[in-house]
């Protein structure tokens, strides 16, 4: 099944809409924005390339890479190969104002025959003009959003047909909605008020317990929580990068994992001082051990989240990260982010944010950012600086 135009035109203004929320100085005339799509997103682009060309824009499109193409890049490209870095990219990105990815693979497990090492040497390759963006972020003349068109590999992993598959897509969107732009803002605000209450609980420790969970996760000084920033379409998830140091104790994802060719399932993590110390999994285990140890920190939490059932329509598994970290069902979802933190989710001016600030405050560093999902029946305990406790969520909801 194919979106509409309709759907397209829809699609394109949410994204637009997402994009101003995620950067937090304002957008110009003349702005360059990056469109960077697979080549089933290519409806998609096009419907983008013209509405920022209508507001005044300098769209820049780039195509993604097939899977043929990663799949030979890394079967033949030799070390200096792996790492070369294209030149212009740094430049690009030092003139980006916007960029919008539009995620639309057509394989998942493309690169699970491949040295799990050679992956993680490309992306550490990466990492600097990754670098480079967050810095301007951080200044507020850049910002990013991200969505996912469906594709017949989406739909295979995740056992429905095409047509349904899209249907859900258009539902977790709200696309099937006469303003979606208007439901999604509407949406801001209540999420926003969740977000208020956590940051006012003066959390000193959280305690995050289910079958198969015993968690202790410390937030960290000079936090706060952030979501629905316009980063993601669709995005119901609220979230905290904590300090990576205080994390110990077991954490279970029960949601398989699609990450860089790569199925993994059934995760478990043993956390002692901060680092992931033992990692297992039921299938990918020795994929996810190399990830794990592509850099220094790629063993070290990055990010804690909780998604509210009430906002997310997402009650299945979608083989696609983006929806899975946003599973609302029956009883929300926990997700725990290995590898890199996000500078948003500091308490203060973060165009001052400093690396020795960031590193003294826990925030980590990495080439990775994986997240790995729970929905199971979990209940969050906050232990306040007050020396309370408080269940903060419990049964899919927060508690406010």
């Amino acid at each position: 099944m194919k979106f509409t135009q309709d759907i397209l035109d829809k699609y394109g203004d949410v994204l637009l809409w997402a994009l101003r929320k995620a950067r937090k100085g304002p957008f110009g005339k003349r702005d360059v924005v990056l469109v960077n799509y697979h080549l089933d997103a290519l409806p998609l682009a096009e419907t983008l390339q013209y509405k920022l060309l209508h507001r005044g824009f300098h769209p820049v499109l780039r195509l993604r890479s097939t899977s043929r193409m990663e799949r030979t890049f890394f079967d033949v490209a030799n070390p200096r190969q792996l790492e070369f870095r294209t030149p212009g990219d740094a430049e690009l990105n030092q003139a980006l104002n916007g960029a919008i990815y539009l995620f639309a693979p057509d394989s998942l497990t493309h690169l699970s025959a491949v040295d799990p090492t050679k992956v993680g040497k490309a992306a550490v390759a990466a990492k600097p003009f990754r670098d480079i963006l967050d810095r301007r972020d951080e200044k507020g003349l850049f910002g990013w959003t991200l969505c996912m068109v469906p594709t017949p590999a989406l739909a295979e992993h995740a056992s429905i047909s095409m047509g349904r598959y899209s249907q859900e897509v258009i539902r977790a969107c709200f696309l099937d909605d006469d303003d979606p732009v208007n439901r999604w803002e509407q949406t801001y605000k209540d999420i926003g008020e969740i977000k208020k209450w956590l940051n006012s609980l003066q959390i000193k420790l959280l305690h995050l317990e289910s079958e198969t969970i015993d968690l202790r996760i410390r937030p960290g000084i000079k936090r706060k929580w952030v979501g629905l920033s316009g980063h993601n379409i669709p995005s119901f998830e609220i979230f905290v990068s904590p300090d990576w140091r205080g994390t110990e104790g077991v954490y279970f994802s029960n949601q398989p994992s699609f990450r860089s060719g790569n199925r993994v399932e059934n995760i478990k993590l043993v956390f002692q001082k901060g680092r992931a110390i033992r990692i297992e999994a039921e299938k990918g285990e020795e994929f996810a051990v190399k990830q794990a140890s592509m850099d220094k920190g790629a063993a070290r939490v990055g990010e804690f989240s909780l998604t509210d059932k009430r906002f997310s329509r997402i009650n299945r598994f979608m083989a696609n990260t983006l929806y899975d970290e946003n599973y609302g069902g029956r009883y929300g979802n926990s997700h725990v982010a290995l590898g890199s933190s996000y500078s948003d989710t500091f308490d203060g001016d973060r165009s001052k944010l400093t690396g020795q600030m960031k590193k003294e405050l826990g925030f980590n560093e990495s080439a990775l950012h994986w997240d790995m999902v729970n929905t199971g029946k979990k209940t969050v305990t906050a232990h306040l600086v007050s020396g309370k406790k408080k269940i903060i969520y419990e049964n899919g909801m927060f508690t406010i």
